[in-house]
């Protein structure tokens, strides 16, 4: 065998959707995948960062990358980025990168007027875009879905509680639509990292919640006491604790590619053994 046959992921010309694509770990997920000539579906609600990635994505050798402005929490996106990705051809991987959180703290001070804010951007943006493309790939017997979920979901985030539970339940989704679509050819699987950033200023948007200079990091735990803030971090056996976006996106080309055929309802930590 040839090394050139070794090393390819059978990606080049298939049609990919990223949500989330515009910032951190959807941007390299979508830029891995143009980088192995597949057609890249970028959605996100930044268009300035969108257009930045898809110029970049075609840059590095996508066969073809265009970007849909859509906010996921509109019920009718998943249709419409459907239809767009459609034009190109069928869907054949699906990436639900969208997730986050409204907030932090202790479950007992929470409002509850907020937990479905969590759920919904974290847990029904992936069951509805999911649920969206489904069908086709059933008629087709060939698909790839792969759920961005997080350690918060393995073992719980302290002062993220609803979030945890959030990403819990897409575990709990990619196992058992795995059980439910394997007999059509197609595979459901999970990437689950811990923190997640890049030194790379051009990997934010102004809708990403690890954006540096505000946001979710800049603002959510303003108040808490030190020592509860102390608590959320973890150690591991390696120098450094924070996965960089590229290996994250790393495991998701593994899952979308030829080579993991035979690989499904699985949850894949990248995490540095900070769960030892």
């Amino acid at each position: 065998m040839l090394w050139e046959e070794l090393m390819d992921l059978g990606l080049a010309g298939k049609v990919v959707i990223v949500t989330g694509a515009t910032a951190n770990i959807g941007r390299a997920i979508a830029l891995d995948f143009a980088a192995d000539g597949a057609v890249v579906i970028a959605v996100g609600r930044d268009r300035e960062a969108g257009e930045r990635v898809v110029a970049e994505a075609r840059s590095r050798g996508a066969a073809q990358a265009v970007f849909v402005q859509a906010d996921m929490l509109d019920t009718a996106s998943p249709a419409r980025i459907l239809a767009e990705a459609e034009t190109f051809g069928p869907p054949a991987v699906l990436v639900n990168n969208v997730g986050g959180n409204v907030g932090a703290g202790f479950f007992v001070d929470s409002d509850p007027a907020t937990w479905q804010g969590d759920l919904d951007i974290t847990l029904m943006t992936t069951l509805r875009m999911t649920h969206a493309v489904l069908p086709g790939m059933i008629r087709r017997k060939a698909g790839r879905i792969i759920n961005i979920g997080s350690t918060a979901g393995l073992v719980g985030d302290y002062m993220l509680p609803v979030y945890s539970t959030a990403k819990a339940a897409v575990h709990g989704f990619t196992r058992v639509l795995a059980k439910e679509v394997g007999q059509h050819g197609i595979t459901v699987n999970c990437v689950a990292p811990y923190g997640t950033m890049s030194d790379d200023p051009a990997a934010y948007s102004s809708g990403s919640r690890f954006n540096p200079q505000g946001g979710f990091l800049m603002s959510a735990f303003n108040g808490a006491d030190p020592a509860d803030r102390a608590k959320m971090a973890r150690t591991g056996p390696l120098p450094r604790t924070i996965a960089r976006p590229e290996e994250v996106a790393a495991a998701v080309l593994y899952l979308a590619s030829n080579r993991a055929d035979f690989v499904t309802g699985q949850i894949m930590a990248v995490e540095g053994g900070t769960l030892l």
